[in-house]
């Protein structure tokens, strides 16, 4: 009988403290959102609590909640998955990320202080390096990472809170590197739009570009392919 393959999840995780609950979960959910793993991906229970050391209980709570994210699905006598989204799921978690981003950016603009504007400049000239670079990957990383840092300034933790969970929902598809590279470059020209508009303090200006570019992120979205397992059939659900 031939050895059985490792699983790549498996091959992520990273065990410098074995033993510890939060370590198991903090390191689940990190491959999971690094989406080096793609939705559907099994997670072997049994090999990850030999992994860390530990019974099966830990593990299985770390999946708990991680399934409570929206992160792993579980089915009867079918183990714990990365879950998947439908397209109408994924649409649905846009327009939360819309909702609660746009939510906080009159306040974020209001409030920055000359470090959080220099952290969003940082971030900006990542991603014009990511363009350059046509390194999708790349892309897709600091393109939250300057969502985050236009929203960070609002202070409104709890509402941050919200919208750091909507997007982790939408990580292990990883949208910004299954798309074109043109769809990249129209987006990005939103984000310089949007960098402007926040440096001058301009509220309904970045209110309104915001706005349209979450309307070409939904258009963007709704070509993905749904035949290369990245999303489910519509008529299976992320809540197990």
């Amino acid at each position: 009988m031939p050895p059985r393959r490792r699983s790549a999840l498996l091959a992520r995780l990273v065990v410098d403290e074995p033993g510890r609950p939060q370590v198991i979960l903090g390191e689940l959910r990190r491959v999971i959102l690094d989406g080096a793993v793609p939705p559907c991906t099994v997670i072997p229970l049994r090999e990850v609590a030999e992994l860390f050391g530990v019974s099966h209980i830990p593990v299985r709570e770390a999946l708990k909640t991680l399934i409570g994210e929206g992160l792993v699905t579980h089915r009867p006598h079918g183990g714990y998955a990365v879950a998947q989204l439908t397209s109408n799921e994924l649409r649905e978690m846009y327009i939360a990320r819309e909702t609660l981003e746009t939510a906080s950016l009159a306040a974020a603009a209001r409030n920055a202080t000359d470090a959080d504007r220099a952290r969003l400049l940082e971030v900006n000239s990542l991603l014009e390096q990511a363009i350059r670079d046509d390194d999708p990957v790349a892309y897709h990383r600091q393109s939250r990472h300057f969502h985050v840092a236009l929203t960070k300034p609002s202070r409104m933790f709890r509402l941050l809170h919200m919208l750091e969970s909507a997007w982790n929902v939408t990580e292990p598809v990883q949208s910004m590197v299954h798309i074109g590279r043109a769809d990249r470059v129209r987006l990005h020209t939103d984000h310089a739009l949007m960098l402007d508009a926040f440096m001058a303090r301009d509220v309904d200006r970045l209110l309104l570009i915001a706005e349209q570019h979450h309307r070409r992120l939904e258009s963007v979205i709704a070509t993905l392919p749904t035949d290369t397992g990245l999303l489910a059939p519509e008529d299976i659900s992320i809540a197990q």
